[in-house]
């Protein structure tokens, strides 16, 4: 009888042990099955087009003297795609990318303003050493969004009424003839190029619609890959969310044609360190106005609710003027 029992509770002991085995075997290949889903997902992460085209450079593009005299890396032509929908705002995710420096730009550009000092009065630096000791940076980009034609003279003269406004336009169009092909908007004014601190760099833009959504494609002549093409993604992302929200359409998605993708030298290792970082989920981007907006020169800083936003720590790449 003692043998009986010892013998019942080894077989007892067995088969738990057999549970535990078998459980921790269902364990594991849950976890590996997620693990698989992660890596898919992770795989098809739309940053990786980024980081794909920074490894084709690499890999493959030419050396080349610049304006700037830093020497670049570059390559000619490039496609990439991100969508807007379900609010998913691609703000890079393997270093940092100032949300806030996104948002004022693009304000400032709406606002047709061309002197620095109203964005490094809000702590935004980024055009400062492109401007003159005044601050001036001439009939950039916003100058020709909404006075296209304007004879211009300086930051503080008032425009009103001056020239074409593009964007006012692009606006009407897309209320009014959504399916048209001609919804464009051009910042190259090559009677102007000299005045300007900067020719630009995104030379053109262009809106359609779809089922109610409304997509953007811009054409970029010339891409600082490092620290230019993360601000350019981001800030036509939202240009198309403001333009969606003011016309009542759903924001579709964004293409990016690029036509000379260039690496500055001094770039190369701190993009090798990126590339080493895997995509966190874009954030989500929500608008919450206090008041409506007619005008996309209305909005503020503070009508933008970025969320979930987890990025790798930022990357220092220096400027080339």
């Amino acid at each position: 009888m003692h043998n009986q029992n010892k013998h019942n509770e080894h077989n007892k002991h067995n088969e738990h042990n057999n549970q535990n085995l078998n459980l921790n075997e269902h364990n594991k290949h849950n976890n590996q099955n997620l693990n698989e889903h992660n890596k898919h997902n992770n795989q098809n992460h739309e940053e990786h087009q980024y980081l794909d085209l920074i490894r084709n450079i690499l890999q493959t593009g030419h050396y080349k003297i610049d304006r700037t005299t830093t020497g670049t890396i570059s390559i000619f032509g490039a496609t990439m795609t991100y969508s807007l929908q379900n609010n998913s705002f691609p703000l890079l995710t393997t270093k940092t990318v100032s949300f806030k420096a996104v948002v004022e730009e693009l304000l400032f550009f709406l606002r047709a303003q061309t002197n620095s000092l109203v964005l490094s009065q809000k702590g935004v630096s980024i055009w400062d050493k492109n401007s003159d000791h005044n601050g001036n940076l001439g009939p950039i980009y916003g100058f020709q969004w909404r006075h296209f034609g304007a004879h211009y003279k300086g930051p503080q003269h008032d425009y009103k009424h001056q020239g074409f406004d593009q964007i006012k336009h692009a606006i009407h169009q897309i209320k009014n003839n959504p399916n048209s092909r001609r919804i464009l908007v051009s910042a190259w004014n090559p009677s102007q190029t000299h005045q300007m601190a900067l020719p630009p760099c995104h030379v053109l833009f262009q809106f359609q619609v779809t089922n109610r959504k409304l997509n953007c494609a811009m054409y970029q002549r010339s891409a600082d890959m490092g620290l230019g093409v993360p601000f350019n993604i981001a800030s036509y992302s939202l240009l198309t969310i403001i333009i969606a929200h003011i016309t009542d359409l759903t924001p579709g998605r964004f293409v990016h044609f690029i036509a000379d993708c260039h690496i500055y030298r001094d770039h190369i290792i701190p993009l090798n360190e990126q590339l080493k970082r895997s995509p966190t989920p874009f954030p989500k981007l929500f608008i919450n106005t206090k008041s409506p907006r007619h005008d996309p020169a209305d909005f503020q800083y503070e009508d933008f609710d970025l969320q979930d936003y987890n990025p790798h720590p930022p990357i220092k790449m220096n400027m080339s003027i």
